[in-house]
């Protein structure tokens, strides 16, 4: 095992899941939770820091500010305590409470954007309320996940080659689309160095990402109510549109065979079960997907029976799951 001093210096990058016995379909889980942050968002905050720490723009006594709907605003939480830097997270109700109160005790100061704004949806009031704040104030460092090159870098430089490695066959790598950084990062690798590997991009219903209309959406990680200016969808050779009911299902699906994975990874994975059972034509198909996240921060939601039920209808809680339904919990 190694030996580390500072939390960013640890990630598990060589665990897979292959869900052949839980999914009855071919498809191996790139695991990115298993690190301190418990997201493959601690990649792009550890790349996104150390980009403004070498171009003299964040340094000692800095205040970081950022908008994130969750794992990044973690992944920053980590690091800037680590480092030693003041960090800001700009969210909205989306976010989980217990992501807001686990920023809160790494000394992250979190602002909650109340109402989404009329041209973009929550993102868009998050991003206005950031830049206002830079305006007025010159101590805060904006990393902007959304533009700056480095979050895309992250997952070139580590994500695909250690993908690439493992899977010297791969034929359909499966990304979830949210700032677009490890979509745009993965895909741009493969198409200069295994131009023959299929990549499709995993969006929510209600996302605009990809030229679809705005709709509400429940569940934070994937999805924009922004177009993403990192995108550059010459490099995504399709795309799938999961609603996020189907998210909800494939989540609790995973959770009857002992995995527990988050909102992100269930969109991948319904996602990829779709793509994989319309294209397979009967060959063997070697297809990975990233998951971005774990499941603890979504017990509230996702896996709360109350408030799928809430927020989805009853028949949520009465689907059948492909053979395996939802259970409901009763507290005495």
């Amino acid at each position: 095992m190694p030996i580390i001093s500072a939390p960013h210096e640890y990630h598990e990058e060589d665990l897979y899941v292959d869900l052949a016995g839980v999914l009855g379909t071919s498809l191996y889980l790139k695991c990115e939770g298993l690190n301190f942050a418990g997201s493959i968002k601690l990649k792009t905050a550890r790349s996104l820091v150390e980009a403004a720490e070498a171009s003299g723009v964040l340094g000692p006594g800095g205040i970081i500010v950022e908008s994130s709907s969750g794992n990044l605003g973690v992944a920053l939480s980590i690091i800037a305590a680590s480092k030693g830097y003041g960090f800001l997270c700009v969210t909205d109700p989306r976010c989980n409470d217990s992501t807001r109160q686990l920023m809160a005790a790494l000394g992250t100061e979190v602002h909650t954007v109340r109402e989404p704004a009329a041209d973009g949806g929550y993102l868009g009031a998050r991003l206005r309320y950031v830049e206002q704040l830079c305006a007025l104030d010159s101590r805060y460092v904006w990393l902007n996940q959304y533009t700056s090159p480095a979050n895309a870098d992250a997952h070139y430089r580590w994500t695909a080659p250690a993908i690439a490695a493992r899977f010297t066959d791969l034929d359909v790598l499966f990304v979830g689309a949210g700032t677009t950084g490890t979509l745009m990062g993965c895909a741009r690798y493969f198409k200069e160095h295994r131009p023959g590997v299929t990549v499709v991009a995993v969006d929510a219903v209600g996302s605009v990402t990809f030229g679809g209309p705005a709709l509400p959406r429940m569940i934070p990680g994937l999805g924009a109510g922004v177009r993403p200016p990192l995108l550059d969808a010459s490099y995504v050779d399709d795309v799938v549109h999961v609603d996020e009911a189907d998210t909800v299902k494939a989540c609790h699906r995973l959770a009857r065979g002992g995995f527990l994975f988050g909102g992100s990874t269930g969109t991948v994975i319904s996602g990829a079960t779709r793509w994989l059972a319309q294209a397979g034509d009967g060959r063997d198909i070697v297809a990975v997907a990233i998951a971005p996240d774990l499941g603890e921060r979504y017990l509230d939601s996702v896996y709360c029976p109350d408030w799928v039920e809430k927020t989805y209808g009853p028949d949520m809680l009465t689907t059948n799951l492909e053979e395996s339904p939802l259970i409901s919990m009763s507290v005495v």
